[in-house]
């Protein structure tokens, strides 16, 4: 007898956007085209509402953007009007409205939650409650996640699973650089570094702004993709530095992989909260050599000195090295883009990553 379709909820209190919004609304569609229904439940000004209702998928607006007793009313009565087979909770806050109110109600679904970055959890009796007894299984977007939970937070092993979150690896695909930079307007005579995340403190991007400075390069150019908090304190620190000529915003862009296309090095400098950024697959699978740094769970996708080169974090100066290396080596940039995109086929796979959430809801709605 073939499997059942599940009712999946997934709910998402955070008002901005990135990876981790970009994961929900893709794992949304991915359960969606196997026949399960599928809908998200967040606050109506969040980034995601509009994005999910332009992508044609279920969503309902909830006020849930805080820990307060009406989101989790809201929530309980939502829920009880509702068939629902398991929640996909994401952020701190929709975590807790969706526990109290499941705890509030009988027959309540199971959750499921996700812990996309690598900011440490308290170890209180609330927190152990929320991830031991409330939550049916807790998922990780990387093993060093997953690890951290196991042994700091005392959660069981098999109640933490890590599932990496899966890239279309046809549409981040190797393509010609050349081409990309004139049908983007970019200056073809320069050699570009590119990096694509959500402008926050913590990505990096002041001290590769300050990698740039350290150059003194007049050939290199940084493409900046995104939008985010931290836009002004990055202007202010390009005007301060003298980079203006050098530095191009080009804010949130919905097509990425048109922009990586056009880089000769991909750089993410996160210093902290990191767990598998997804613009670091994009770009391996887009067959570009990366430099990061080994935050959260990134090592465990770049390969130091064979997919990519890793850095301390928050030192400029070994950015600059690293970037100078892969500028003026050609042959070693080629092959470091080359492991990166083998690497990258062999797993970052959409379809895998559907396939282990799918057997994680359907374990938790038996449960």
């Amino acid at each position: 007898m073939a499997n059942p379709q599940l009712h999946i909820l997934h709910t998402e209190a955070s008002c901005g956007w990135g990876g981790q919004e970009i994961r929900i609304l893709e794992e949304m569609r991915g359960m969606q085209e196997r026949g399960h229904q599928v809908r998200l439940v967040c606050p109506a000004e969040a980034h995601i509402y509009r994005r999910a209702q332009e992508r044609g998928l279920t969503v309902t607006a909830l006020p849930i953007a805080r820990k307060r007793l009406p989101g989790m009313l809201a929530l309980r009565a939502w829920l009880k009007a509702q068939a629902v087979d398991v929640i996909n909770t994401h952020s701190s806050t929709d975590s807790w409205l969706a526990a109290l109110a499941c705890a509030s109600m009988p027959g309540a679904p199971a959750i499921v939650r996700t812990r996309h970055i690598s900011a440490p959890i308290r170890d209180n009796r609330a927190s152990r409650w929320l991830y031991g007894r409330a939550t049916s299984h807790v998922v990780t977007t990387g093993e060093k996640l997953r690890e951290t939970l196991i042994h700091e937070n005392g959660l069981s092993e098999d109640h933490v699973t890590s599932v990496p979150t899966g890239i279309d690896t046809e549409r981040f695909a190797p393509g010609d650089g050349a081409a990309a930079r004139r049908a983007l307007g970019l200056d073809p005579d320069c050699r570009w570094i590119g990096i694509v995340a959500t402008l926050r403190s913590w990505k990096g991007h002041l001290y590769l702004l300050d990698a740039l400075a350290a150059l003194a390069r007049s050939d290199v150019r940084l493409l900046i993709v995104g939008e985010g908090p931290m836009r002004e304190n990055i202007e202010a620190h390009v005007a301060k530095l003298g980079l203006a000529k050098q530095v191009l915003l080009a804010g949130e862009q919905r097509n990425p992989e048109h922009w990586m296309r056009a880089c000769d090095v991909f750089c993410l400098p996160s210093y902290a909260n990191e767990g598998v950024p997804q613009a670091l697959m994009q770009a391996m699978l887009c067959g570009l050599p990366v430099i990061s740094t080994p935050v959260g769970a990134i090592a465990e996708i770049v390969a130091d000195g064979a997919t990519g080169v890793l850095v301390e974090p928050r030192n400029a100066a070994a950015l600059a090295a690293a970037i100078a290396r892969l500028l003026d080596d050609d042959r070693l940039a080629r092959s470091m883009g080359a492991a990166a995109r083998a690497a990258g086929e062999g797993r970052f796979s959409f379809g895998l990553m559907i396939d282990r959430m799918e057997a994680i809801f359907r374990a938790a709605a038996r449960r």
